[in-house]
């Protein structure tokens, strides 16, 4: 493929990154989707596997059948058989009327089956059986069915392994990877991380009526230097929730704002932490909040950024004076000595506490978070005074 239909193809499928390894990804899938053959997609959990399987299907003969995908790994092994090859009525409890699997329903289409490696063996057998012949039987009947199905497979354990453990079938893997297409980790995509942040923030910026969010270049390093081991998946919920928190209302003139990279460091795990930030994780566990519920949050975070800048202003002053009467006989007081005297308790208090946050990070050996945690206050305060420190 030639630039420009390489990028035709992205902006079809909303593909975002210039990686070689990509790349090669897509045109390998565009190549053999012409034919029937049975392709393995490998590569971590969350790199956007499941896209290939849509090009295929798109390119393909079969573009006008079905498209269906199946998460093998998120159906009970009780089930799995009835669900992939259908049953018939009183085959099993609860099975109160025939149904038909995805092989039938795919039928003249495709059938993508995600996460392959967690099928039982029992299954796995099965399947096998429809690769090779184009054959299978219900649950409960005895009766044999033909299908015409092109089957797509994807895994992000090292299948190889699996076979040498025993908890795979050599033939059914073999079968499988005729053509194995491997999509590259976000971490080898060290060029495509910022252009993904970008387009993420941007989405939900737009969705949400708030600025969106730049980088300054040290953020940019900050996030290219992440290891990311949620890949694309992680990224996207980490630039959602920085977008969420950080952003305000759109106003004229003010469309963007720049974030630095101690303000992105908040929201970039330790390297020893593998799970996600918990404000993007939804307690469902259902992989993400739902629109009303992000829309809610977001409200929420608005309303109470207005409220503390509002707060801010009037404690620095930038509020209207509030007139204090003087009681009849008091003694006039000095403007001038008030001000000043005002002015140095001010500047003592900032000391105080500018030298307390010193302490406390002295005590935590430079941690912020740690420190924050002692003095009963937010990291951004703590990067805030420091801020002020050093351009005084």
């Amino acid at each position: 493929m030639d630039t420009q239909e390489l990028q035709k193809l992205k902006n079809g499928f909303d593909i975002v990154g210039n990686d070689a390894a990509l790349n090669r990804a897509l045109e390998t899938a565009v190549m053999v989707a012409p034919t029937d053959i049975t392709v393995l997609i490998t590569g971590e959990s969350g790199v956007g596997k499941e896209v290939l399987p849509q090009i295929i299907h798109k390119y393909s003969r079969r573009k006008n059948g079905r498209y269906l995908a199946v998460n093998c790994g998120a159906i009970p092994p009780g089930t799995i058989n009835a669900e992939l090859f259908g049953h018939e009525k009183g085959s099993f409890t609860g099975a109160v009327g025939e149904r038909k699997g995805y092989f039938e329903e795919a039928d003249g289409g495709t059938l993508f089956l995600d996460e392959i490696g967690e099928l039982p063996k029992e299954t796995q057998a099965l399947l096998l059986r429809v690769l090779q012949d184009g054959e299978y039987m219900k649950v409960g009947s005895s009766k044999v069915e033909k299908t015409d199905v092109r089957i797509i497979a994807a895994t992000n354990v090292n299948l190889s392994e699996a076979v040498r453990q025993g908890k795979f079938r050599e033939d059914l893997y073999y079968r499988l990877c005729a053509i194995q297409i491997r999509m590259p980790a976000l971490r080898d995509r060290k060029d495509d991380i910022y252009l993904l942040f970008r387009k993420f923030t941007s989405n939900f910026s737009e969705k949400y009526n708030i600025c969106k969010i730049s980088l300054t270049h040290e953020a940019i390093a900050l996030l290219r230097a992440y290891r990311w081991p949620g890949n694309v998946r992680q990224l996207k919920n980490v630039a959602e929730t920085v977008t969420a928190l950080e952003s305000a209302p759109v106003t004229p003139g003010s469309e963007r704002i720049e974030l630095d990279a101690r303000t992105i460091a908040g929201y970039i795990p330790d390297e020893k932490d593998t799970l996600l930030p918990a404000v993007g994780c939804s307690a469902s566990g259902q992989g993400g909040m739902s629109d009303d519920e992000k829309r809610a949050i977001v409200k929420a975070i608005l309303d109470l950024k207005g409220e503390v800048d509002r707060l801010r202003n009037m404690v620095e002053g930038n509020a209207a004076a509030v007139a204090v009467p003087v009681a009849e006989g008091a003694k006039p007081v000095n403007d001038d000595a008030e001000w000043q005297e005002q002015q140095e308790e001010e500047l003592s208090i900032r000391k105080a506490n500018s030298d307390m946050i010193e302490r406390a990070l002295e005590k935590h050996g430079g941690k912020v978070k740690d420190a924050a945690a002692e003095l009963g206050i937010s990291e951004r305060t703590i990067y805030r005074k420091l801020a002020e420190k050093k351009n005084r």
